[in-house]
């Protein structure tokens, strides 16, 4: 090697390390600053505006003490519940519940908080072996703050339904696995019972994957999450990886419409595993319902 071409390697590899010095503050910055993002669903089932909000994928991730700026910020919203999408710990042979315990008893403070579970809730339930009663104090506490717990379960808000559903393990496997992540068919139905076509229809679904499925089931609003939004996010690409080892899935954040039907993708708020979020900020998502008519299939 020559000794012009040694320096151009040196100056290549200190401009690599300049760049990665640089994303990894980023990085830094952007999981400590949420933003607070607002999403409007309009729709002729709904009579009176209505605000939601809706968190996801928190990890034990604390914006400061106790939680306080989120709880800050979702006071200031005012809602009139408080959807959240699961996920609120970091299993993974850690299972500590005392930051998600600190974050409910401050959601309970503000309003009625409706819960379904994610992948992690679960995982303390299905590995006691690992977790031992994790999962029975997390039920314990919830019910001692009137949580409702929305496990395949409906509940009434006004002239909106919401339904929660425990994914079964099949629908979180792996990329590499031999068979891939589904939906047994029948699902939905045969958990939550019929959804009351009559009724604004909200279910709570922590993977993004089954958008069809809650379309057929008669969800006219999904929330989901689970993806972290891809945790580094291109420009036209999206976001680049999911937990489920899936890469530049289309959906790992934002709002999709089909067939009148809406599901939302949040980004979530923490990460766990791959502690890395670039141009993917932490996402507090306020869900506006508002009344409206229905035109060539779409809502205006």
């Amino acid at each position: 090697m020559t000794a012009g071409m040694e320096s151009r390697m040196w100056k290549r590899l200190g401009a690599a390390a300049a760049a990665g010095a640089v994303c990894l503050l980023r990085s830094e910055y952007e999981k400590n600053h949420f933003t607070v993002e607002e999403e409007t669903v309009v729709s002729p089932k709904i009579h009176r505006e209505k605000k939601l909000v809706f968190i996801t994928d928190v990890h034990d991730k604390e914006f400061g003490p106790g939680n306080g700026r989120l709880l800050d910020a979702i006071r200031r919203e005012e809602p009139e519940g408080i959807l959240v999408g699961g996920d609120l710990m970091v299993s993974k042979g850690v299972g500590s519940l005392d930051a998600s315990f600190r974050l409910l008893e401050g959601l309970a403070a503000i309003g009625p908080v409706y819960y379904s579970l994610g992948n992690h809730e679960l995982r303390l339930r299905q590995e006691r072996e690992v977790y031992g009663d994790a999962y029975e104090r997390l039920i314990r506490k919830a019910a001692s703050l009137n949580i409702h717990m929305l496990r395949d379960k409906t509940l009434p808000l006004g002239e909106v339904d919401i339904s929660g559903v425990d994914l079964p393990r099949c629908c979180y496997k792996k990329l590499f696995l031999e068979k891939p992540a589904r939906m047994p068919e029948g699902c939905l139905e045969r958990k939550l019972g019929a959804a009351d076509r009559k009724r604004f229809q909200i279910l709570l679904i922590h993977s993004p994957l089954y958008f069809a499925e809650c379309r057929g089931w008669g969800a006219d609003l999904s929330l989901a999450g689970h993806f972290h939004g891809g945790t580094i996010r291109l420009p036209l690409a999206g976001g680049l990886m999911t937990p489920q080892y899936q890469f530049f899935v289309p959906w790992c954040a934002g709002s999709f419409c089909q067939d009148g039907k809406r599901m939302v993708v949040g980004r979530g708020l923490g990460t766990h595993s791959i502690n890395i979020r670039l141009n993917d900020r932490p996402q507090l998502l306020v869900i506006r319902l508002v009344p409206g008519k229905e035109q060539n299939g779409n809502f205006i």
